[in-house]
Order: structure tokens, then sequence, then C-alpha cells
């Protein structure tokens, strides 16, 4: 079998995780994380507007936010949804594993992409 390297062109895809938080980068980061084009924030939740107001504000715009739940799927608050609509960023809600290796297929595509992980 071929093996190739990824490119993920500068940004930080995940690398693992497990209990209580991610490796992201070649960092450990404890509990949930926000990861944006060009930083990892830590994540409080719930997931709220202002806890998500970076991907909301940024200076250069991502397409989708992935929200990882954790290991079950909760839908969002209406509100929450409202505001990305309007800011026409689209928002996927899966598991937090699911959104972990989602989020590295659209890093590799060179999709502007951010996530929202809830530690498991």
């Amino acid at each position: 079998m071929r093996m190739t390297e990824m490119d993920f062109d500068g940004q930080n895809p995940v690398e693992g995780y497990g209990p209580g938080g991610f490796r992201v980068a070649s960092g450990w980061h404890e509990g949930s994380v926000l990861l944006m084009p060009t930083e990892v924030l830590p994540l409080v939740p719930p997931l709220s507007i202002e806890a998500l107001q970076p991907v909301l504000s940024a200076p250069d715009p991502v397409d989708v936010l992935l929200v990882g739940m954790g290991p079950d799927i909760a839908p969002l608050p209406p509100e929450l949804r409202a505001a990305f609509d309007e800011a026409w960023i689209g928002i996927e809600v899966m598991s937090t594993p699911a959104a972990c290796r989602t989020y590295n297929v659209l890093l590799v595509e060179a999709r502007r992409v951010a996530a929202a992980l809830i530690a498991l």
C-alpha cells in the first residue's frame, strides 16, 4: 500500500482525542476546544452565541462550523442556529469523534472550516 503525507496547509489538525481533551497540532489541549483556522481556543460549554463568537466575528469567515456534541448528538438552541444562518455560516452537528474526522478531511480539501469540540 502506498502512503502519502496529508497537507494541512498550516492549519491545526486533530491528531487524537481522549478522556478530557484533544491532541491538536502536536499539543494536548485539556477540555473542550474551538478550532479556528489559525488558532485553538478553549471552549466552555454549554454552547452559546457568546462561546462561539470567535467564529461569527472572524476576519476571514469560515463556510461551516462542525459541532462535536460529545458521544451523542443533541439539538442546538434555536437562537444559536439563527445567528449562524444570519452570518451565512453552515453549522453541522454530530458526535465529537465524527466531527474530528470530518474536520481533518475538510482541512485536507482546503475548505474554510472551524470546529467546536466538546470533550469526551
